[in-house]
Order: C-alpha cells, then structure tokens, then sequence
C-alpha cells in the first residue's frame, strides 16, 4: 500500500507541473493592487504577504507612536453572546466580553470588521467613529477572523462578504452596510448544501475570511474535529454578483479525479475535516488559488484511514476561476497528530539572478517548506525521512516516512525528553512534575505515534509551533518573520464505546495551569526571521514579557502574527502579555511598545488615514492561549 500510493504521487505531481505550465503562459489580466494606504484583506491582499509598502512610520520615529482612537465593539448594555457558557467554564471566563481573532480592513478611508457580537461595522478610519452597522440575525456570528472586500465593477457596488458560523455566505453594500441586492436571498447564500453534508446535519461555518479573485469568491470551511463522519471539507468558488455555486474542489478525490486511491478502502467516503479552514490565497496575476488544507477527522488516530490520504496537510493549486486542479504538495502524510497545514504566504526567492514566484507553508510543527508556487516544486531539497512507527494501539499503521526541507530545519521544538523538565522555581517544578505523574507522559521524538498506555508529549503541540496567525514577507530584504511557539501537548489514546480511538483525557497541554507556563527548559516564545533567498534563519528573538522574573529569558505563548512596512518595521501584538511590538525587520531589535487593553490574537494591520497619517491598528479582546476575554477594544497608534 505505502509503496504504491508512493508512486502514484509522484505519477500525479509530475502530471500537475505539466498542466500548470499551460496555465503559467497563458495570458492574465491585469487585477488592480489595493491602493498603497489600503489593507484591503486579512493579509492585507490576497497573497497573505502580511507587508504595507507604507513608510511614514519609521525605525527613527516609530518610538513616537501613541494611541489615537478606540472603538468598543460590544455594544452598550450587552455582556458577551447570547448564547449561555456551559456550567463547566471556569469562572475566570465569565467575563462579559468575547473573543476576536479579527484583523481590520481599510479601503478609501473605511474600516470594515467582524465583531464578537453578532455585529459587523463600518467605522471611519482616521477616527474610530461608526458609520454603518449590519446586525446578523438570531445567534449566528461572523467569522471569527474577519471580513472580505469585493471591490464591484461593471455597475456593482463594492461589497464586504464574510461567512458565519452557521454555514451562510453573506455580502453587503460597502457603502450602506445594507443587504447586498442581487446576491443570494436578500443578500445570503446557505453554503449548507446536500453534495457537502454528506446527509447528515453536521457543523459547517466559517472562522476565516473568504478570498476574493476577481468575480468569484473562494470560500473554505469550519467543519468538526470528531466524529469521523460529517460535512465534507471542499472548498467552493461563488458568483461575486449572484452569489451563484461556479465550482466546487473535492479536498478528498472522488473517482475520476486526479490522486483518487490514497485512502484504504471506502474510508474517504463522507469523511470530514481535510478543509481549509485558515485562508485562500490568490496569485491573481496567474489566476491560481492556493488552498492550504487540514488534518482529516479524527486527527489523533488513523486506523479506519490507512493510507496517505490526499489532499490532507497538502497545499494545493487550482485554477481561481474554475477550481480545476492544478498541483499539490503534501505536508504530512497520514496525520495523527492534528498539525493540519494553517501557514501559507506568497513570497518571492531570488536566486541566480532572477526572481522565482513562490509560496512558504508551515503546518503546527513549524517546518518551513518553500515550494515554486508554479510548479509546486521545492525550492530546497526535500528528502523522506524515517520517523517512528511504534505504537501499541490496535490497527494503527503510521506513515513510515515524512517530508522534511534540507534548510531550513523546524522552528520550533519537535522533541522532548525526560531531562529537558525545567528546573525553576519549586511550585512550577512541583506542578509540572504532578502533570507528569497524573497523565504518565512520556517522551517523544519528531512524528511519534501517540499509545494508549501514556500520553506522548508531543511538540508543538495542538495550539501548534505556528498557526492560522501566520508570518509576514519583506520583499526589499527577503525576510519571511514569523512568532512560533515551544509547548507540548500530552496525548493518549483510550478506545471509545463504538471501537475507535479518541482522546483519553482530552486536550491538555505541558503547562502549569495556572500561570501559562510551559514545563520543559525555555525559550517558550520567539519571533524568527528567515531569509528565503538562502534558507538560513537569518534571526531569533524570544518574544513577549514572562511576569515571573524567572523566566525572564522565555518569554511566553503567542498567537496570531505579525506585518512588516516597507519603511523596515515589524509589528506584532500576539502576545499573552497584552501588548503590541515593533522591531527592526533587518536585525530584530526591540524599537517600541505599549500596552494594550488585552491581547491582540489577531494581526496587527497598517494604513494611511484620509487625513494622510498612516495609522497601526489592532483588535484587543485577549481570549485565547488559555486566557480568558476582557476586552471588547479596537485601538488605532500614529505617530505624535
């Protein structure tokens, strides 16, 4: 089986190249670029590059930056959502106030955002004040990460699309906030159609943001993690205009379709989870979508999906307009420890003299693979490296070999033995030492298959060395940064009722519960930059302020990411210690800080107000790495 669907990917993958070759000659039309003070969508366009080529905020002057303006996104006499917590929420949790993982648009002085209260918001950039609201209806919400802008043409007006929780495709007027006329049912499209829920009434929404090429709309998927059966992953190109279904791609191959066979049996059939649940990007000059997708369900155990089973942990390209396929390139194969593919940027690597268009993906271990987003060929050798296959749980048959990128090596830690516990302080030593004992964990290296006898402390874990926050380009130095996490989680299977495996004793992280900090030797949080053009990590800085003094060379957990400007800056406000960051991208040294009201687990976003100042903003809820929300906050900086 592993020998034959070996073959049968490398069959396949030289027959893409082919196919892409065809589309890379073929001509394109030109697609306009957001405006220069714009940050048109979540990564500012649709390469997910993160990177402004604004440069009024300087390494010289950034020090100056004070806050501007707040806007509070929970509306007056409100407290967080409708929708009761269950009695099992800690009380710390019960705050009244939501999480967002948003990052803000700005489009011709307007900045569009999803909040966490069933709201979504037009403010005027340069002041924070309101101009529209859109209220969703009942309970659904906007997804978690935020919104995107579709600029209209031929007659249409611009609109700003999201999807929900709830499985609806949504499109206003950017001008009016009002229902976008012509589009769906009064302005909605329910995406909870029969071909991709499988016959069941399974969960399928939206926590990130469409993408937008041209007139179609490209939308991924939030499906469930367990159990194995549900709405199936596919992602879906709609009619900008209509909201009309244009195309869909099988993120499992049905039979017919290119790379059908890597999966054991009929176990793809109605399978869920391999869906992109972060973000599509687009090269719209060569008309090509690039679709990083996850784990398939359940993700800790693969022992009713022997195989490797495409298109799980693979990038894939596929013509924008139609969704026909193009190439792939798997990350992991069979994955059984949840590390999904959540990073994905377009970046350029120079080498030889010209430039070679490229795209950089991670998943959770924070491997770096930089593949010729054309051909998807690696740029950097790739070899397939024997990795445990032990396990002691029944029918489990883990993959033998996985990709591994010559340079540069993982980011982030992938091992741990019982000698790297931390020393510290005694009650940390203490604490950590009982997390050992109550859930028998045991040391891991790089891809060990998790037991039922012990909980594999795997690294990175499940919040991942990296994740849906992603890294940010610099073109002009060829620096690709990006915040990676140290933290394990201990996993043990146990079979369940019906005879498949889940988790033991649920999520749990190496950590100390109640201080957030990490069990093994530090550093727990870093920021690192790599140059592409020669695959070095060209710098490493630990990233964040750890309160206890001592660990004050750790620094601590983050999540989201950072931009970079052109005029040589990087910010970042991901951090547990609530607050925002900027350093110089060409050596990572700290230049400023300040607090915020909580912390900022989206991206930090930069633009050019239409009173001419450029402008940093951020969403500040806190709400995520374990920690409760308590914020409701947007805060604007300029320099003074």
């Amino acid at each position: 089986m592993a020998s034959r669907t070996r073959q049968q990917r490398w069959r396949v993958s030289w027959a893409g190249t082919m196919v892409v070759a065809a589309v890379a000659l073929a001509p394109a039309a030109a697609v306009a670029a957001p405006a220069k003070g714009d940050w048109q969508g979540y990564g500012r366009d649709e390469s997910h590059a993160r990177h402004s080529p604004l440069t009024e905020i300087t390494p010289a002057n950034v020090a100056r930056l004070r806050q501007v303006w707040t806007y509070h996104m929970r509306p007056a006499g409100t407290t967080g959502e409708a929708i009761p917590m269950p009695d099992s929420v800690p009380a710390k949790f019960r705050t009244g106030f939501s999480a967002s993982e948003a990052t803000p648009l700005v489009v011709k002085g307007v900045m569009y955002l999803a909040t966490p209260y069933k709201r979504v918001v037009a403010l005027d950039a340069a002041t924070g004040a309101e101009r529209w609201v859109f209220q969703l209806p009942g309970n659904d919400q906007a997804s978690t990460r935020g919104v995107a802008y579709w600029p209209g043409g031929k007659g249409a007006a611009a609109r700003i699309v999201f999807g929900t929780r709830s499985g609806k495709l949504i499109a206003l007027d950017a001008a009016t906030g009002q229902p976008a006329a012509g589009f769906g049912t009064g302005g909605s499209v329910d995406m909870k159609t029969p071909e991709v829920m499988n016959g069941t009434r399974a969960p399928l929404g939206m926590s990130s943001p469409p993408a937008i090429y041209r007139d179609v709309i490209i939308t991924g998927s939030r499906v469930q993690e367990m159990p194995v059966k549900g709405a199936a992953g596919d992602v879906r190109g709609w009619d900008a205009r209509t909201g009309k279904l244009l195309w869909t791609f099988h993120t499992i191959p049905q039979p017919g379709e290119p790379n059908f066979g890597t999966w054991e049996g009929d176990s793809w059939q109605k399978r869920s989870g391999v869906n992109v649940w972060t973000f599509v990007l687009v090269d719209d000059r060569r008309g090509i979508a690039y679709l990083p997708i996850g784990a398939p369900t359940f993700d800790r155990w693969g022992g009713d999906r022997k195989g490797q089973n495409l298109y799980g942990n693979s990038v894939v390209a596929v013509e924008a307009a139609t969704g026909k396929y193009l190439w792939h390139f798997q990350t992991v194969h069979h994955d059984i420890w949840d590390v999904d593919l959540p990073t994905a940027t377009l970046i350029e690597v120079r080498r030889g003299g010209r430039t070679i268009p490229a795209i950089a993906v991670m998943n959770k271990t924070a491997t770096l693979f930089i593949l010729d987003r054309v051909t998807g060929k690696p740029l950097y050798d790739v070899r397939e490296v024997p990795v445990p296959t032990d396990t002691d749980v029944p029918g489990e048959q883990p993959w033998p070999t996985q990709p591994m990128p010559v340079t540069p090596p993982p980011l982030a830690r992938t091992s741990y033995a019982t000698s790297d516990l931390i020393d510290g302080p005694p009650a940390h030593r203490a604490a950590c030492e009982k997390l050992v004992a109550d859930l028998t964990i045991a040391p891991s290296r790089p891809f060990q298959p998790l037991r039922a006898d012990s909980a594999v402390n795997f690294f990175p874990g499940s919040l991942g060395g990296v994740d849906w926050g992603g890294g940010a380009f610099d073109p002009k130095s060829g620096l690709y940064v990006i915040n990676v996490n140290n933290l394990a989680s201990p996993q043990q299977l146990a079979r369940q009722p019906d005879g498949s495996w889940g988790m033991k004793a649920g999520y749990a992280y190496f950590q100390d519960a109640e201080t957030g900090n990490p069990c093994q030797k530090g550093p727990w949080g870093e920021l690192v930059a790599v140059n592409v053009d020669t695959g070095a990590v060209a710098w490493r800085k630990v990233l964040g302020k750890n309160d206890d003094p001592a660990f004050a060379a750790n620094g601590v957990i983050s999540a989201g990411g950072p931009i970079t400007t052109a005029s040589g800056l990087t910010f970042i406000g991901a951090t547990r210690d609530a607050t925002i960051r900027a350093f110089e991208t060409k050596s990572g040294a700290l230049l400023w800080s300040a607090p915020l009201p909580a912390s900022n687990y989206g991206t930090p976003m930069t633009y050019q107000a239409a009173d001419g100042r450029q402008m940093v903003a951020a969403v500040a809820t806190g709400g995520f790495a374990f920690q409760p929300a308590t914020s409701d906050q947007v805060v604007a900086f300029a320099v003074r």
